[in-house]
């Protein structure tokens, strides 16, 4: 593991405001709510997607600082980055996340969460999986201020004993005034250090060990 000076990894600008940035996350998942309200059965994947970008732009969203994703179905299993095997429809009985990343007001926001259309008992349990294990990994950066290798090794494993694989390529991340990126773009499973609040996000990215759905929730630590 590599070694990160925590001034330099930490850094925000003079005018950093932790109260704006916390107003930013709250309109980032009311964004992520109306754009699933908008999500309905028959959908063609990638018409969902350009409803996204629609529905930011409404919302004042300027920029973005990756482009914005929803995944429907076996497409909820690929990585970040990586393109969706086209024209996947989302079905009755089914599973998608959402992750958007829109730059308001200098700031960064981010949010992802993942839903179901119908009753299967499986995907049901995964999407709520993957929000626990924030929440349980959140309670440990409170609790026992660990390190960011630490969050990640708690999740890998708390994953596991819950019957899911998870996807480390999604490793969590700095955030903060556009861009943090200049500050550090490593992830956040390979700091030595307890990570300080309001300025990184815990990505979880649970898979079915036979790679038929994931599940996708990120959130601050803050």
């Amino acid at each position: 593991m590599m070694a990160h000076d925590r001034a330099t990894v930490e850094k925000t600008k003079a005018d950093f405001s932790v109260e704006k940035m916390l107003e930013i996350r709250a309109k980032t998942q009311q964004a992520v709510e109306r754009i699933a309200a908008q999500v309905k059965v028959g959908m063609l994947e990638e018409d969902a997607n350009k409803m996204v970008v629609d529905t930011l732009r409404e919302m004042g969203a300027t920029k973005a600082f990756h482009k914005p994703y929803v995944r429907f179905g076996s497409n909820t299993t690929i990585t970040f980055g990586a393109d969706s095997v086209p024209g996947v429809r989302l079905g009755e009985d089914d599973i998608f996340f959402i992750d958007i990343a829109p730059v308001w007001d200098g700031y960064e926001g981010d949010a992802g969460d993942t839903y179901v259309t119908g009753s299967n008992p499986e995907m049901k349990r995964c999407a709520l999986d993957a929000k626990k294990i924030f929440e349980a990994v959140s309670a440990k950066w409170k609790s026992d201020k660990s390190t960011g290798a630490e969050l990640y090794d708690f999740a890998q494993k708390m994953a596991k004993d819950l019957g899911w694989e998870l996807n480390l390529d999604l490793g969590g991340h700095r955030l903060g005034d556009f861009s943090s990126a200049e500050h550090y773009e490593g992830p956040l499973h390979e700091i030595s250090f307890n990570p300080a609040p309001n300025i990184w996000m815990v990505e979880i990215h649970i898979r079915h060990p036979d790679n038929k759905f994931g599940a996708f929730y990120e959130d601050l630590l803050y």
